[in-house]
């Protein structure tokens, strides 16, 4: 008998779990509500763009050399001198180059005496010659002597102008306006001129117009057309944001032939671009490195609304047995809802960046329109989302998400 008990006593508290394992599991009175979220059709900006690094540099820059060697025996200029063009910046030591003037001098003398000596000579003896008065030895030589002197005297009046220019090559000036940069010799320093002529100064024409290098991945440089809008920025004044164009892609040979405009490594390729940088208040310095946006779709002020909007759907099971669906036949459609009533719009779309697309028709300003839908459990999430549009970090996402960092939205 008490064995029965037992049995009936365990039969009914099976029942009794199994009872509320199915409650449990059925959320008891909690049920799923179907969350809508909204965004309002506004006008925003659109934008994708890449990312590089450059330097800031001078439009113009110009190396100030000297072509002869010597001893720097006068400085006249420092760094951030403003100089003009043909303005004295320094001078080299003389004394050399005079000596040598004064050497092709006497020798151009010397040379010049004997060619108009047998300029002369020449000129009787061809006389003579035509009147058969001397030899035909005697003619032929007075042609040789005259060609070779005429020919000493233009070679040493070529060494004269050569020393001579030599010697201007001492007076160092300035070959543009604008201000120096860079100084690279001191007073009493000697500077051999060789194959490649030193670098006395560096001058740059004007600092208010500078220019970035940028140096665009391979990957990315597909989409930078000149014209395009750049926004750029440099560690020196990291809350200054400096606006840009872009001027030149350069894919040829660089002007400097120790590199060119497309540079690689073991694994990356690069290419430069010019960017126009302008510089009214004297910000950008020449050599700081910048962090640049080039923007390879821009579109600003245009009607648009979010991307997952368009691919929006209201079909089972996200919208009830109860709800009604106005559908069309569009290609491109968002939807409003009013009450259980879902409507769809047609609609004409420009561009997209995948976070957002343009609307060119079908849809006024300040529409509110239906994103996404997603099942919850939560009242206060689903509330929050229908007032405010914006989905719950705990709902699952749309596809399209996870972008790649160089191309964002504006």
């Amino acid at each position: 008998m008490k064995t029965k008990k037992s049995i009936i006593l365990s039969a009914i508290a099976a029942v009794v779990v199994i009872g509320g394992g199915i409650w449990l599991f059925s959320g008891g009175k909690a049920k799923h509500h179907i969350v809508y979220a909204t965004a309002v059709v506004s006008k925003g900006d659109i934008a994708e763009y890449v990312t590089a690094t450059g330097t800031i540099e001078p439009v113009t820059e110009v190396e100030v050399g000297t072509q002869v060697s010597g001893i720097i025996d006068h400085i006249l200029v420092d760094y951030n001198d403003v100089v003009k063009q043909g303005q004295l910046i320094a001078e080299m030591d003389r004394a050399t180059l005079e000596t040598e003037v004064a050497s092709s001098k006497a020798t151009y003398n010397g040379a010049k005496a004997e060619y108009e000596y047998r300029k002369k000579l020449y000129e009787r003896n061809t006389t003579l010659h035509a009147k058969q008065l001397i030899a035909d030895t005697d003619y032929e030589q007075s042609v040789y002597d005259y060609e070779t002197a005429k020919a000493n005297y233009e070679s040493s009046e070529a060494a004269l102008q050569r020393a001579e220019r030599n010697l201007s090559y001492t007076i160092i000036t300035s070959p543009i306006d604008g201000i120096v940069i860079s100084r690279d010799v001191e007073e009493g320093q000697t500077v051999a001129s060789g194959f490649e002529t030193p670098t006395l100064f560096t001058i740059a024409a004007d600092l208010t117009q500078m220019q970035v290098i940028a140096d665009v991945d391979e990957a990315d440089i597909g989409g930078v057309r000149e014209g395009q809008r750049v926004t750029f920025t440099v560690d020196a004044y990291p809350n200054d944001t400096f606006e840009g164009t872009v001027k030149q892609i350069r894919l040829g040979e660089s002007s400097d032939s120790s590199s060119s405009s497309s540079s690689s490594s073991s694994t990356v390729v690069t290419y430069e671009v010019v960017i126009t940088a302008p510089n009214p208040d004297l910000k950008l310095k020449p050599r700081l490195t910048a962090n640049v946006t080039i923007y390879t779709l821009d579109r600003q002020g245009v009607l648009c609304v979010p991307a997952r909007a368009l691919r929006f759907q209201p079909e089972a099971p996200l919208v009830s047995a109860t709800d009604v669906v106005q559908d069309c036949d569009a290609e491109h459609k968002v939807w409003t809802r009013s009450g259980n009533v879902f409507t769809a719009h047609p609609v004409e779309i420009g561009i997209t960046n995948g976070t957002s697309t343009e609307i060119l028709s079908g849809i006024a300003e300040g529409t509110t329109i239906v994103t996404e839908a997603v099942l919850s459990n939560n009242n206060t999430a689903t509330e929050a989302a229908s007032e405010s549009g914006e989905r719950s970090p705990f709902m699952p996402g749309p596809p399209g998400n996870n972008k790649n960092d160089k191309k964002k939205q504006g």
